[in-house]
C-alpha cells in the first residue's frame, strides 16, 4: 500500500513537471509569435520607407525633366537670338 502511494506521488510529481514544461513551451511560443509580429511590422515599415523613397525619386526625375526642358528652351531662344541679332548667320 505504501509503495502504491509512493508511486502515485511520483506520478503526480511527474505530471506537475510536465505541466510546468508545457507552460514554459507555451510561453516560448507566445514570445516567438510576438517576435514574428514585430518582424512583420518592421518589414511593413521598411516597405513604406521604400515607397516613400521611390516617390521622392520620381519627383526628382520629374524635376530633372522640367530642368532639361527649360534648358532646351533657353538653348533654342539663344540660337534664335544669335540669328536675329547677327545677320551674317542667316543662310
Amino acid at each position: 500500500m505504501q509503495r502504491n502511494a509512493l508511486a502515485l506521488s511520483d506520478n503526480a510529481l511527474a505530471l506537475l513537471v510536465n505541466a510546468l514544461a508545457l507552460s514554459v513551451n507555451a510561453l516560448a511560443l507566445s514570445g516567438n509569435a510576438l517576435a514574428l509580429s514585430g518582424n512583420a511590422l518592421a518589414l511593413l515599415v521598411n516597405a513604406l520607407a521604400l515607397l516613400v523613397n521611390a516617390l521622392a525619386l520620381s519627383d526628382d526625375a520629374l524635376a530633372l525633366s522640367g530642368d532639361a526642358l527649360a534648358l532646351q528652351g533657353i538653348s533654342k531662344f539663344n540660337s534664335l537670338r544669335i540669328v536675329v541679332l547677327n545677320p551674317k548667320f542667316h543662310h
